[in-house]
């Protein structure tokens, strides 16, 4: 059987600063941009009612808007659903700044209304597909679980590191997850996506695919640690790195694949989510390599722990053992 990259030797932290750079220029202008627009959350936070609407023939989003703003329903979000003939209106009645009671039912016959005006009789010229709402409250209380699942995902990881390894392991793991969510905040943010509940599962989904191959990185660092007490922290996390890494191109590549398939084949409803999935399926490779171990490394420098203090100082005083295997060096 051929194995991939069985013999990997190669220097992955040398490029850390670079990898630093990389991110900070994905998550700086990423962060700029969500306090200056915000996200596109969906109807399930925001609260509303969603219109699908399909036309007999294309009319595009401009009509549209002409015909809703003719209506007086304002600050509509259309957006072109699939194929040139269907649609999504996400439009909200409110009185006194608040949604009203039964607003959903009004504003769905108030588009239609709308829709008649500008577009003709229904059925010759459109039908309403479907028409969906969350109130208000419902939105705000999944928005506020949304983050609370993410902040107890990291409270749980932080505990479960430390108890399982060392906390610096804990936090370096946290510390490259916290990278992950916000170069995938990014991402949303950069192509405009629309934040629902199942975006909200993809992100949840890549943090656990993150923290489990930063996790089994770190195991294999705890296991050279004491392997190789000759070796400096730099050396072990290279070789780490390495005789994981056909672990991990084998994983990432066979499930971006899929992630891959959803992108190009799925529907409108499934494609946010694979976009997500796939992008998250890189920056969590990438964190686990580039961010993570480097992190760890800085932690242990400033507060060593006590695998690292014994291998200084078994440096220091010697061996008067039989000698010590070396680790391999990693190629620059």
């Amino acid at each position: 059987m051929i194995r991939l990259f069985a013999n990997a030797n190669y220097d992955f932290i040398r490029w850390r600063r670079w990898a630093y750079g990389l991110t900070a220029a994905i998550i700086i202008p990423g962060f700029a941009l969500f306090l200056v627009r915000g996200l596109n959350y969906s109807i399930e936070f925001t609260g509303g009612t969603l219109i699908q609407v399909h036309t007999a023939a294309p009319v595009g989003t401009g009509k549209l808007r002409a015909a809703l703003d003719a209506a007086g329903i304002r600050d509509a979000e259309i957006q072109q659903f699939g194929d040139p003939t269907e649609y999504v209106i996400r439009a909200r009645i409110a009185k006194g700044g608040a949604v009203a009671d039964g607003s959903t039912e009004a504003t769905a016959a108030a588009v239609d209304s709308a829709l008649t005006r500008g577009l003709g009789a229904a059925p010759e010229h459109y039908t309403i597909v479907r028409t969906e709402a969350v109130g208000p409250k419902v939105g705000r209380e999944l928005q506020g679980k949304a983050f609370l699942a993410i902040f107890f995902s990291f409270i749980v990881t932080l505990i479960y590191l430390a108890f399982r390894f060392e906390w610096r392991f804990g936090l370096a793991a946290v510390l490259a997850t916290f990278h992950d969510i916000l170069t995938t905040i990014a991402f949303i943010r950069y192509l405009d996506l629309e934040v629902s509940l199942v975006v909200v599962g993809a992100v949840l989904t890549m943090v656990g695919y993150s923290l489990n191959d930063t996790i089994i990185i770190f195991d294999r660092v705890r296991e050279n640690l004491r392997k190789f007490r000759r070796q400096n922290l730099y050396e072990i996390l290279n070789l780490s790195i390495n005789e994981t890494l056909p672990r991990s191109v084998l994983t990432h590549g066979t499930t971006m694949a899929t992630t891959i398939a959803l992108v190009l084949l799925a529907g409108e409803v499934l494609r946010p989510f694979a976009l997500v999935m796939t992008f998250a399926i890189f920056t969590g490779t990438f964190s686990s390599i580039y961010i993570a171990a480097p992190l760890l490394m800085d932690i242990e420098k400033r507060w060593p722990g006590e695998d690292a203090r014994g291998a200084r100082a078994f440096r220091a005083a010697g061996s008067a053992a039989a000698p010590e295997p070396r680790a391999p060096q990693p190629t620059r």
